[in-house]
């Protein structure tokens, strides 16, 4: 049952990037429906791959079992890690993002593998517990295996959180790419009285990081809006208010569409710096590139199960951040995201419908039954 399994998983306190024991338990359940399971940590993360039939088409489920960390615990209602029903609603850290989403995955391979052991191709299910954090040892890295054994997915469904006011009105053909770069401007320590003899950074910098903030980077496309510049942390200073400090650190972000470039998004924000006469370091972090499924098999089934089991027209979109789709993206793959309600996501009390949980595992089992039967 859906809403059981994901009380258990939920009940385990697997803190990216720990799994403790989730994936294990869901490789012994799925054995039981004839499923293999290839455990495939890298460093300290956990991730696991699992398999029922041979040949292609190989349709991959992708999630992850790690979840971001509480918070206060005085601020929840109840244990973050001992899940608790309350007026339909199922309450646990990871409720919604995404162990809920991870045993509505489960269950449908299950029912499906059981009712259909004779389908065409492979099902799999992929899951990481490096998600929520680095995102360096998880599900890149198990791509980069399966492609190095030549197996390639043909259609990867994520169960990450999509879904705004009910389960299907919303899912995701893509994602934005992200890059993230750390400007140090350059200046020298002073005395706050004898400016003269310093050079102030956080002065010289202002101008720059408005005219940042200013340029229009690009205009989007039909499927991504324009690109978004995003000033995350600033800071500068000893501490003591009578000295200019030497150095002024800010941590910024890209998040862009397919009609620019990593390379051209650095090459921009370098030539700007400069031009406002700035001496500077800077470490660009490795980008996450934008991904998109503008059509496809996948899409279609989506949609019309979507359509046909709960009369919903979903809104297909790039919207939010990043997800591990991509990872796989690269490898030419069908994707999409398709999950539970996202509002409590990350936040205090975070939560997911009961009903939600039932319903979705009904709509991933008949899109298999859609793409693998007949």
């Amino acid at each position: 049952m859906t809403l059981e399994l994901a009380k258990e998983l939920i009940s385990r306190k697997s803190v990216t990037p720990e799994d403790d024991g989730c994936q294990a338990l869901i490789a012994e359940r799925m054995a039981r429906a004839g499923f293999k399971a290839r455990h495939l940590p890298f460093g300290k993360v956990s991730n696991i791959w699992l398999t029922h039939g041979s040949g292609k088409p190989l349709f991959a489920f992708l999630g992850h079992t790690d979840v971001v960390p509480t918070g206060p615990l005085k601020l929840w209602t109840s244990d973050p890690f001992k899940p608790e029903i309350r007026d339909g609603k199922l309450y646990g850290r990871g409720a919604a993002d995404m162990k809920g989403g991870v045993a509505a995955m489960v269950t449908a391979l299950e029912r499906f593998a059981i009712a259909h052991p004779d389908h065409r191709g492979t099902i799999a299910l992929l899951l990481t517990s490096d998600e929520e954090a680095e995102a360096a040892d998880g599900t890149r890295r198990v791509i980069e295996q399966l492609v190095a054994e030549n197996v390639k997915i043909d259609w990867c469904l994520i169960g990450e959180p999509s879904s705004l006011e009910k389960v299907g009105d919303s899912i995701k053909n893509g994602r934005r790419g992200t890059q993230t770069a750390l400007l140090r401007v350059l200046g020298t320590q002073g005395h706050v009285a004898y400016p003269h003899l310093a050079d102030n950074p956080v002065h010289r910098a202002a101008p720059a990081l408005a005219a940042l903030c200013a340029t229009e980077w690009d205009r989007g496309n039909e499927h991504f809006p324009p690109t978004s510049f995003q000033i995350s942390n600033v800071r500068a200073g000893t501490g003591a208010d009578n000295v200019i400090p030497g150095h002024f650190d800010v941590l910024f972000n890209f998040r862009f569409s397919t009609a620019v470039t990593p390379k051209e998004l650095r090459a921009r924000t370098e030539k700007l710096l400069r031009e406002h006469g700035l001496r500077f370091e800077i470490d660009w972090r490795t980008p996450g590139p934008p991904f998109l499924t503008p059509s496809g098999k996948l899409l279609d089934a989506v949609k019309q199960t979507i359509r046909n089991e709960l009369g919903v027209e979903p809104h297909v979109n790039t919207a939010g951040g990043t997800s591990d789709g991509r990872f796989v993206a690269p490898t030419g793959a069908e994707i999409v995201e398709l999950g539970p309600i996202n509002r409590t996501i990350h936040k205090v009390d975070e939560c997911v419908g009961v009903d939600e949980l039932k319903t979705l595992s009904g709509i991933y089992e008949r899109i298999l039954q859609t793409l693998l039967t007949g």
